[in-house]
């Protein structure tokens, strides 16, 4: 059910057309609005997420001090309509070491598939845009995925990158800002840049969807919550109690953000939890698992030492066996810094009906992985930055892979997985090229 697509067929079909607290409505929408030259506040840091199904909401957010502007309200409205309604955000901690504040305000009810302005205070700001995703997929959704980030140059070209093709929304799976759960400086760095540089099309913000990496917590694994202060500040809204969450799009699209021990272990409950939620979702035409460390690296060793355990061991004991279950069809993985593509798997086998592991996390840093040659699970891997441009067209995805220049690195395509005999611990069919 996988194979790879040529660049110029890709191109030709899958990416044409591709662009580089409620009140009352009572405020007349005004003719014109402030330039970023005239407006007094300009948050450096505001960025837009999602808690809940992004057809219907947005979440506006911010890191600031009390009272640098004296009005916070976000207000918003249909760009075409003509009349303003507002949310008070609420005001939360975002460092116990520090005075900033996080605001946030999540906008309800909203209407799919519509762009929206908004501003924060009524004369304070400059306008900004943003669009709700559709109710069903009838029209091509196309999104950005990748991982491990920091700020350094090289993250931030692969920022411009991914604004350039106009995505509706985009995923970083772990490792954003390489703060520790430390820096300020860092942290703040990495959101700035995102702001900065993530508009799309028509001065459209682009939203982010994170997941939790190492880098996220002091001291990597098996850390709580308050040992990853940043990311829960800011992300605790899709993460309310553990590290892993199910984001759902309409009834189209899936993303199952996971925690590969960070603060949430693998196995017990995680496991458990994400064995129901796939189950709920087997006939649903889009499930896309995201975690950070990759069950099938292309760096790192899987085999373990005297030390602990090799690199994905327990994602391919807990994890793995639910994806092929549950014939989920591609898994977005980071960590080891590279670009990869694996062949489809099942039980770590070629399968033209396995799953699809794609990676793995060199949005700003980057390694060399080993030769495909060295891991039979690897179908392609290269030391270059990286992010991922996955496109969902009916039954069809198409994963093309962009360097921090733009060229493409390469192109695949994964199609619904075939219903069989899956099950966990049972039989699998005959996996390809073996007798």
């Amino acid at each position: 059910m996988f194979s790879p697509h040529t660049r110029r067929a890709f191109l030709g079909s899958a990416l044409a057309g591709l662009a580089a607290n409620l009140a009352p409505a009572q405020d007349v929408k005004p003719a014109s609005t402030k330039s970023l030259e005239e407006a007094p506040f300009q948050p450096s840091t505001l960025f837009l997420t999602w808690h809940r199904d992004p057809t219907t909401t947005m979440v506006v957010q911010w890191v600031g001090t009390r009272g640098e502007t004296p009005d916070t309200t976000v207000y918003y409205g249909e760009t075409d309509g003509d009349s303003w309604e507002k949310q008070k955000p609420i005001v939360k901690p975002y460092h116990p070491d520090t005075d900033f504040k996080v605001f946030r305000a999540e906008l309800t009810g909203l209407t799919p598939n519509t762009e929206y302005d908004f501003k924060i205070g009524k004369n304070l700001s400059p306008t900004y845009k943003f669009r709700t995703m559709p109710a069903k997929a009838t029209d091509t959704i196309s999104f950005i995925s990748g991982g491990d980030a920091g700020v350094n140059p090289h993250a931030i070209a692969n920022n411009i990158q991914a604004a350039r093709q106009n995505p509706d929304f985009v995923v970083i799976g772990g490792d954003l800002a390489y703060e520790n759960g430390k820096s300020t400086e860092l942290h703040l760095a990495f959101l700035r840049n995102y702001s900065r540089t993530m508009i799309g099309k028509g001065g459209r913000l682009i939203p982010l969807v994170a997941g939790i990496g190492n880098h996220e917590t002091q001291g990597g694994y098996n850390q709580t919550r308050e040992r990853a202060p940043f990311f829960y500040s800011l992300f605790d809204g899709l993460y309310p109690e553990t590290g892993y969450n199910t984001l759902d799009f309409g009834d189209y699209l899936s993303l199952v953000m996971l925690d590969t021990g960070h603060t949430s272990a693998i196995g017990g409950e995680q496991a458990d939890w994400l064995d129901k939620e796939l189950k709920e979702r087997e006939d649903h035409p889009n499930v896309m698992v995201v975690n950070h460390v990759p069950a099938y690296p292309s760096y790192r060793s899987m085999t373990g030492s005297k030390a602990g355990t090799g690199t994905g061991e327990e994602n391919r004991q807990y994890w793995v066996p639910l994806f092929e279950h549950h014939r989920v069809p591609v898994v977005l993985e980071h960590h080891d810094h590279t670009f990869k593509r694996t062949k489809p798997l099942i039980n770590g086998l070629a399968h033209d009906n396995g799953v699809l592991y794609l990676g793995d996390g060199s949005w700003g840093r980057v390694r060399a992985p080993q030769r495909p040659e060295k891991l039979s699970h690897l179908a392609i891997a290269k030391e270059d930055y990286h992010l991922t441009l996955h496109r969902l067209q009916g039954a069809d995805r198409y994963h093309l892979a962009l360097d921090e220049n733009g060229r493409v690195m390469d192109v695949s395509h994964s199609g619904q997985r075939l219903k069989g005999q899956f099950a966990v611990g049972g039989p699998l069919p005959k996996p390809k090229g073996k007798s």
